[in-house]
């Protein structure tokens, strides 16, 4: 009857043969491949094969399993310490063995401790706050035409923080405002500084659960109050009680610190903000808020956060005050095309998913899988060491073996013993990993811009190390004892055991794996590094080197701009001054409205749009194509505009010069009418990686005032000369601000911090690889040239020459690395040309350097190799032939 029945894959059967008890082995397994037909004819081979298989796990249970055997009710205490015990002496007896597999462990579970303790950073973003399960950003979306996908805005308009107040307060437990950031000095007495802070509802403290050392939550409520951060009290009042003090912010509002918080962590949403001020102060300050803002759906300003009742469902919530969004009449049809609707977006995504990833940019998700996969290959090549020298020196073992199943050892004795060696390798292993782990851990920290601390103190880091050795040492272990424990003693005491044909195998093609991964990873690293140069030598479009930046954080920086041009003129040591809307490394202000001949009118296009003084393009360093920079001595320029490339390219303009262009102001429908009279070459504000914006630069005036001071640095003077004039200067005319600057070249240099980084460490796993793949190959090479050892001494006798030796020994180990070559060489270029095309502008990869790769990896081959065989190659042969 059996015959009739298709048969279920072998080896799952084999399986449950490996584990059943022998008198209910053949009744079970009737049962199971008569199911396993029956489901066959009524769901197919692939279903009937799961269901078969989760049937075998199931059945995985007391009662069915064979017992252990041999086994007896006995205290195996002293059968255990023997394991260790031979374990321990194998180690000893075998040093150049023990060390190397040791070390290559230790190196693979340092970087893989390293390399937990920043996911598990990553992961603990913003679980600081009490509420992190709770708190949502509402965001807003809408269809992409241009790029495809849905656009995601994380900056509100007044009107609708009222609406989710007012009308739907009931959806939530609360509902806070922010305002955009504010660098400002902070006076209390003689002691001045900057810090950064927020505008904030009354509310904020609560949802973002501020832990207070002094005062209370609830010192918003009075709308001259201030909450300070633990370094910022410090800092001020050194030691004082701060509490009720007085704080003199930007030269121009007095405010009362009403409380203090404890300093947020460096994996918080507000690392680094030290003060927050009342939202009727940001009213106060910025007036067009109250004049044109509150009934304004066109102005994208706020960042509005809600807190959900507990048990609330974020995507309910949403769907709830879909209403609540508004848009202007003349927004509204275009709303509806492009399908704009509110959401909530959760605590637990802001860090791993911002809503804000330009082009060139790297959601933290992308280096959380990057690090994380790193991690787990460089274990696993750590893992491969221990099993390619284990399994190499086999035959070593065999008569071992073979005697311990002569006098009664069960297999699962034997395994348990080699298991028993193998956890002991790895302990051994994990302790040095955790010195390395904590001697490393600084530069890690700097490397990877973080500040992460080894918790020895947390029960869970111990529980996860004991895990960690346990699961490493079952994966380093198992084949090993599954295989010695395998060999036929009747063979290994007769002396005629031989491996076979085929032994070497598995080990050259766990060579192939380890170096295919450091071939991946050397690669990697120089096409990361080649792209990054590539960026950095992109036309930038201005003068970067002599060029320095000043934040006005003082209001006495408003009356005084003319006196300071004068004054920093007249030291020599600056060629020209001028302000702008932000700095020369950001975009800082976009607007829509502008009309120009040729226009279509349905199409209304953004533009960057920057005020700045006369002389801006001379003092940066504007390459211009047409036209000239604004003219401090010519009155028209006051209705002038400068653009970019980009913007003459969208308008289309074949003669721009002196061509009218309008803008309408969309808040009360004013129109200003301008001329172009300059064109200058793109620059590269935001990112490098992307396309310029369209951008059109105006003398300051409507829209927007500046906040930043340029200076040309006169290149005859050097800067450590130059810097203490220009300070004197500031301090002369602006007395309340400390005198704070940044150079461009420095500012434009950090654009780079997250691919230099990704490159760094790719740089430093691909050496930690290749060390350990040498480190193998070390050990292999030992073992070959032990095992050879007779044969070696005969070839000499027969007159080998010791080049001849070295070749030999050498060639096998070559061929291995350039298999890893060839496979590894493909997969980078796969992976890395999908990696380059996120980038507008990315180098191209040459074939040099997978030449270069190879060639490298060919000479540390031969590097590490070669040692062991001319070692060989010149013994004696007399000695080499001795009998034992």
């Amino acid at each position: 009857m059996r015959s009739e029945h298709k048969m279920p894959p072998k080896i799952l059967l084999r399986f449950f043969q490996a584990y059943c008890h022998p008198r209910l082995h053949r009744h079970i397994e009737g049962d199971l491949i008569e199911v396993y037909n029956i489901r066959l004819k009524q769901s197919g081979k692939h279903v009937a094969a799961v269901k078969l298989l989760l049937d075998i796990i199931f059945l995985f249970r007391p009662g069915i399993i064979r017992p252990a055997e041999g086994y007896q009710n006995v205290n195996t205490y002293g059968m255990y310490k023997s394991y260790f015990k031979i374990g321990w002496r194998t180690l000893l007896h075998q040093k150049r063995y023990s060390i190397i597999n040791i070390s290559g462990l230790a190196i693979g579970m340092a970087a893989a401790i390293l390399n937990g303790l920043w996911i598990w950073h990553e992961l603990s973003y913003n679980k600081y706050f009490d509420n992190y399960k709770h708190v949502a950003q509402v965001t807003e979306s809408g269809i992409d035409e241009e790029r495809g996908g849905r656009w995601t805005g994380n900056t509100m308009t007044y009107p609708l923080g009222t609406e989710l107040t007012t009308t739907y307060g009931q959806h939530f437990e609360r509902v806070t405002r922010v305002s955009w950031g504010i660098d400002n000095i902070l006076a209390a007495g003689e002691t001045k500084l900057s810090a950064k802070g927020f505008y904030v509802d009354q509310s904020f403290p609560e949802v973002f659960s501020f832990r207070m050392i002094a005062g209370h939550r609830a010192a918003l409520t009075n709308p001259t109050a201030v909450l300070i951060s633990a370094s910022l009290a410090n800092a001020l009042f050194a030691g004082e009680d701060p509490i009720n003090k007085v704080i003199t912010i930007s030269n121009k509002m007095d405010v009362k610190v009403g409380g203090v918080f404890e300093d947020f962590p460096d994996n918080t949403k507000w690392t680094g903000t030290q003060f927050f001020l009342p939202w009727e102060l940001f009213l106060a300050d910025y007036r067009w808020i109250e004049e044109r803002a509150l009934t304004d759906w066109r102005n994208h300003f706020l960042q509005i956060y809600v807190e959900l009742p507990k048990g609330a469902s974020f995507d309910a919530t949403a769907n709830n005050i879909q209403r609540a969004l508004q848009f202007a009449p003349e927004d509204a049809e275009q709303a509806k095309k492009s399908d704009q609707r509110l959401e909530l977006y959760p605590m637990s995504r802001w860090h791993l998913y911002p809503t804000n990833v330009k082009q060139g940019q790297y959601e933290p998700i992308f280096m959380l899988k990057l690090v994380g996969a790193v991690g787990v290959f460089i274990l696993l090549l750590a893992c491969i060491n221990f099993v390619n020298l284990s399994t190499a020196r086999s035959e070593k073992r065999a008569k071992e073996v073979g005697i311990r199943k002569t006098i009664g050892s069960m297999r699962t004795q034997l395994i348990q013993q080699f298991f028993s060696e193998s956890l002991l390798l790895v302990f051994f292993a994990f302790v040095m990993a955790l010195i390395l782990a904590t001697l490393c851990l600084p530069y890690f920290n700097l490397i990877a811009a973080k500040n992460i601390q080894i918790p020895w103190t947390k029960l869970w880091f111990w529980f996860g190390g004991i895990s960690f050795v346990l699961i490493t040492g079952l994966l380093a272990g198992s084949w090993p004892a599954m295989y010695l424990s395998s060999f036929n003693p009747v063979r290994a005491l007769k002396g005629s055991f031989k491996l076979g044909r085929f032994h070497a195998v598995p080990r050259r093609v766990l060579v192939v794996f380890q170096f295919s991964i450091s071939v991946i990873l050397v690669i990697g690293t120089m096409i990361v590094y080649q792209q990054i140069q590539f960026v950095k030598d992109r036309p930038v479009g201005y003068e970067r080197e002599g060029l320095i930046m000043i934040r006005k954080k003082s209001a006495d920086f408003n009356n005084n701009y003319d006196v300071l041009r004068n004054e920093l003129k007249n030291t020599g040591a600056v060629l020209e001054i001028s302000e702008s809307m932000g700095s020369m490394t950001e975009v800082a202000s976009g607007n829509n409205g502008w009309d120009w001949k040729g226009h279509d009118p349905a199409v209304d296009k953004s533009f960057a749009t920057l005020p700045v003084s006369h002389m801006h393009g001379q003092t940066v360093g504007w390459q211009f194509l047409q036209g000239r920079d604004f003219d401090i001595a010519a009155a028209s320029d006051s209705s002038a505009i400068v653009i970019n490339e980009s913007a003459l390219a969208l308008m289309k303009l074949t003669h721009p010069l002196g061509e009218p262009v309008t803008w309408t102001w969309r808040r009360d429908g004013r129109v200003m009418n301008y001329k172009i009279i300059g064109v200058v070459r793109d620059m590269v504000m935001a990112s490098p990686y992307a396309p310029a914006e369209p951008t059109i630069f105006y003398v300051k005036g409507f829209n927007g005032n500046p906040n930043w001071i340029n200076l040309r640095v006169n290149p005859q003077v050097s800067m450590s000369e130059a810097l203490p004039k220009i300070e004197a200067v500031f301090k002369k005319i602006i007395p309340s601000a400390p005198f704070e600057y940044t150079f461009a070249d420095t500012e434009y240099a950090m654009k780079f911090g997250k691919e230099e980084r990704i490159g760094n460490l790719a740089g430093i796993f691909a050496g930690i690889a290749i060390a350990i793949s040498c480190l193998g190959l070390l050990g292999l090479a030992s073992f070959v040239a032990e095992q050879r050892t007779k044969e070696i001494g005969i070839r000499k006798v027969l007159g080998a020459s010791v080049i001849h030796v070295w070749q030999l020994l050498s060639t096998e180990f070559l061929w291995v690395v350039l298999g890893a070559c060839l496979i590894g060489s493909p997969l980078a270029y796969y992976l890395l040309s999908a990696w380059l095309q996120k980038f507008t502008y990315h180098a191209e990869i040459s074939w040099w350097t997978f030449v270069f790769t190879t060639a490298a990896m060919v000479a540390v081959t031969l590097i590490t190799v070669s040692h062991q065989s001319i070692r060989t190659a010149l013994m004696n042969p007399v000695k080499s032939l001795k009998s034992e």
